[in-house]
């Protein structure tokens, strides 16, 4: 597959690690949406940003690991042109969506932490944060480049691979990637080094997520370096695969967090599965 180097045995080994990885990032991200939807207690503008990062997670799970698995097997893309559009738009929106949930959570607990006279309970930006990826995506789809492969990369003619022009990819590096980036690294460390957090709840809420951002950082920065990279020199397509495999990792990374370090995220799951056998 394009030089793709792997035995049969380690492919099978891949598919099976990737189908758990999509039953994990559906069950845990479901599970994270039902808790925070259904307990109005958990309803803080944090939670609420979180919810909207885990709707982003699940429907990644949802609509783009599996085609990213077809297409790992298959070498060529059979759905049509209109079914490749629909798939590389959500792929756009569902990533640009994530990196700004992650940057307004940065400016939420950053406000919260060093400016609480200013936090308002009452502040809401999921919608704003959507619509925006909605517009940023929709543009990328339309005027940002072609899905018909890059020569060289993949070996089919047509193969539904989005590559950008190089001005819409140094734009998409800066404002998918860099901008929001720089601004989560520049509030997390006046959070962690330029403030006292007096309550412990608000330290713990803030090293929780900036794990969450850590790990983001370390699954899609190789991904992009890849992506750079690759403009100017020609590197391996079996490495593309696994480093998206890498970048979208994260999506079921999110709910593992959670189950570690959120106490109402093991309340909730507790009594999600005691209500379960109570069905049952």
């Amino acid at each position: 597959n394009g030089g793709d180097v792997r035995t049969p045995s380690v492919s099978v080994l891949l598919y099976i690690l990737a189908g758990v990885l999509v039953v994990v990032t559906f069950c845990g991200n479901l599970v994270v949406i039902i808790s925070i939807s259904h307990f109005s207690q958990l309803h803080t503008p944090t939670n609420l940003l979180v919810l909207s990062l885990a709707a982003a997670d699940f429907l990644v799970g949802v609509l783009i690991m599996p085609i990213i698995i077809i297409q790992s097997i298959e070498t060529c893309w059979y759905f049509g042109e209109v079914f490749c559009f629909i798939y590389t738009f959500f792929l756009a929106l569902l990533t640009t969506a994530s990196i700004i949930n992650l940057a307004v959570i940065a400016i939420d607990r950053y406000i919260a932490i060093c400016h609480p006279l200013t936090y308002s309970n009452k502040i809401t930006v999921q919608i704003v944060v959507w619509l925006f990826a909605f517009t940023y995506s929709c543009s990328m789809s339309l005027f940002g480049g072609s899905t018909e492969g890059i020569i060289g990369l993949d070996p089919c003619p047509g193969d539904c691979i989005i590559t950008l022009t190089p001005s819409w990819n140094i734009a998409d590096l800066i404002f998918s990637f860099l901008l929001p980036f720089s601004i989560i690294i520049v509030l997390y460390a006046h959070v962690f080094q330029g403030k006292n957090i007096s309550k412990k709840s608000e330290r713990k809420a803030a090293k929780t997520l900036g794990i969450v951002i850590s790990i983001f950082l370390s699954c899609w920065l190789p991904y992009y370096c890849y992506t750079v990279i690759n403009q100017f020199f020609s590197l391996p397509p079996y490495l593309y695969n696994i480093l998206t495999w890498i970048a979208y990792l994260n999506s079921g990374i999110n709910p593992v967090i959670y189950a570690f370090f959120y106490p109402w995220f093991r309340k909730s799951r507790q009594i999600h599965v005691q209500t379960w056998f109570i069905f049952d």
